[in-house]
């Protein structure tokens, strides 16, 4: 079974990083949510509570298959200044495994960059963050191994598209189906 990590960060944006695990979930694969916070308990952009599986020190991110990163403020701005997520990212990128990241957060991989040459998608305004990218505004841009997205609305999509990657479009598509996404 594939094995996913979702850093949380303090303001991440709730809905981009737990339909996401959702999803994932659905799909049969193994989701994990990481604290980079140092507690398990972490809040949202909307102060909603939420208790992550991981802390990041616990991980073992070799036995990871991909990263997601979701946005928020000032979640993206957290990530983005954590070390050990800039360094993870990195060497996932490099070694060809799953980096991901929707609305604000693209711009922490173009920051990292990892975006050179790639298309990307990310919220409006932070098109200048995703640096050395084709900036594109699809709900969700694909370049490899590298996944993008543009915000709250897209979570849905991106997490399908993180499906049809890891699984395949079929297991994707069967979802949407059973989610009654765009029927």
């Amino acid at each position: 079974m594939k094995k996913i990590g979702i850093f949380l960060a303090e303001g991440f944006e709730e809905i981009e990083g737990l339909a996401v695990v959702d999803i994932l979930r659905r799909a049969g694969l193994e989701a994990v949510t990481i604290s980079v916070t140092g507690q398990k308990e972490i809040h949202s952009s909307h102060q909603v509570g939420v208790l992550a599986d991981r802390l990041f020190d616990e991980v073992g991110f070799a036995e990871l298959d991909g990263v997601v990163l979701p946005g928020g403020m000032p979640g993206t701005t957290n990530l983005g200044a954590h070390a050990g997520v800039n360094e993870v990212i990195r060497s996932f990128a490099a070694e060809g495994k799953l980096v991901a990241a929707i609305c604000a957060a693209p711009s922490v991989l173009g920051q990292a960059g990892i975006l050179q040459g790639k298309k990307a998608a990310c919220y409006p305004g932070f098109e200048d963050k995703l640096t050395g990218a084709e900036v594109v505004y699809e709900e969700v841009a694909e370049a490899g191994n590298i996944i993008t997205s543009r915000g709250m609305g897209t979570a849905i999509p991106f997490a399908l598209s993180l499906v049809s990657y890891l699984v395949s479009g079929q297991k994707a598509q069967e979802l949407a189906e059973a989610i009654i996404y765009r029927q």
